[in-house]
């Protein structure tokens, strides 16, 4: 919060932007900023210098790696020995299952994310160089490179990305940045080590991350494709519906960019998107949401006692009870958050229900599309003062995730030495 706060007070410098800024939208901004969201109430491009633009980069950067990465990162740098609590600290941030390896752990994970950044600017800088002037095209390359690789969904092109929804290279570089950011570090490392052989074989988390992914982003496009081929993606051909579905498909639970202008979706697709943004992505990485790891454990648990089988397993490895009903308890929590923010909402603004609700999950999952003003600015570029800092709450419980957002308002409930005889309930 504090850093959010910074940010604020940076972007409301004259030098930062254009025109007149008011302190509720430099606080949305540098909220959506640090918690990686891209829901926007002041046109990026159009309304900020490039030194808030800067800002905003910085902010993206530093919340996509996560406070705790950051500033640990910076103490290893400068050669300061990292305590015991510091290191607690930095496993429970990282979603790291142990202290051992912690920091080469964390080095390696900086020096991935650098190297996938450069390369992600460089091709986006090469492409860019066909439509603006040099220095322009780099800038324009970096900015978007750092964006989605954090699912941050900020733009620099005043209509978001949809005057390349026929670029192959748009279409192609801007969702494997976004994919690569959300699915968790442990899983790029763990790609990593099993590519160069350190790792014999895939540890249940990262085949099940990745089957999410796959499964999750297929029912996307399937989705997409079905319910608008003859509405939303009426006058595109063959390709740009493909191209469309697929990059809208990535979008929707992780990062805000947009090639169509989601406002013309029909109310089917809005309702379905709000499933895949309060999903989100992996754990530990830059996405936000529920996560696909607690959706994946509640669906399996689902099914097991459907069969009546209390040996729920997945790729020949049993998953603890605990962890289910933890998974359980994350998707009933966020429901709540998201539904009853959505009645807020919708009765103080006055604004349409599903598209408040579209608004509200975007916001939780951190993911930042919107139906908003042609795909440009946010839905939330309509709501008072009092109905942004409800999205600004919910950013941060989907940044912070909904466990810790939870105990940082309730307190964390001191664990009881009792243990009561069983009772019996009827289900």
């Amino acid at each position: 919060m504090a850093l959010i706060i910074i940010g604020a007070i940076l972007l409301l410098l004259p030098m930062s932007h254009h025109g007149y800024l008011s302190p509720i939208d430099a606080l949305f901004t540098s909220t959506s900023a640090v918690c990686v969201t891209g829901l926007i109430v002041k046109d990026t491009a159009n309304d900020f210098t490039v030194f808030g633009q800067s800002i905003i980069l910085m902010l993206i950067q530093i919340g996509g790696l996560g406070y705790m990465s950051a500033v640990t990162f910076l103490a290893i740098i400068s050669k300061q020995k990292l305590s015991h609590r510091d290191r607690v600290l930095l496993k429970e941030s990282l979603n790291y299952p142990d202290m051992k390896g912690l920091v080469r752990f964390l080095k390696i994970v900086f020096a991935s994310i650098i190297l996938v950044e450069i390369v992600g600017a460089i091709i986006l800088t090469l492409r860019f160089l066909y439509d603006m002037p040099t220095g322009e095209a780099i800038w324009f390359g970096v900015f978007h490179s750092i964006s989605a690789f954090n699912n941050a969904g900020f733009s620099l092109f005043d209509d978001n990305l949809m005057r390349y929804r026929s670029d192959i290279t748009i279409n192609l570089i801007f969702p494997i940045l976004i994919i690569m950011g959300g699915i968790g570090y442990m899983v790029l490392i763990e790609l990593r080590n099993y590519y160069k052989n350190d790792t014999k074989r895939l540890s249940t988390h990262t085949k099940l991350v990745i089957s999410m992914y796959i499964l999750l982003t297929i029912l996307g496009m399937v989705l997409l494709l079905t319910l608008e081929w003859d509405t939303a993606f009426k006058n595109m051909d063959f390709g740009d519906k493909i191209l469309a579905a697929w990059f809208t498909s990535v979008n929707y639970r992780t990062a805000g960019f947009n090639t169509v202008d989601l406002s013309n979706l029909s109310e089917a697709n809005l309702f379905f998107a709000t499933f895949f943004m309060m999903t989100g992505g992996g754990p530990g990485g830059t996405a936000g949401g529920i996560k696909v790891i607690p959706v994946a454990l509640a669906v399996i648990g689902t099914w097991y006692a459907l069969k009546g089988d209390d040996n729920v397993h997945i790729f020949k490895r049993s998953i603890s009870y605990y962890n289910i009903n933890k998974a359980y308890a994350m998707i009933f929590l966020a429901s709540i958050y998201v539904v009853l923010s959505t009645i807020i909402l919708s009765e103080s603004e006055h604004l349409p229900f599903l598209r408040t609700l579209f608004e509200t999950c975007s916001a939780f999952g951190t993911v930042g599309v919107s139906t908003g003003n042609g795909g440009v600015l946010s839905y939330s570029a309509l709501f008072t003062s009092v109905g942004k800092i409800n999205i600004m709450l919910l950013m941060l419980a989907g940044r912070i995730g909904v466990f810790a957002f939870t105990v940082a308002i309730i307190g964390k409930f001191e664990k009881s030495r009792i243990k009561y005889a069983e009772g019996r309930v009827v289900l």
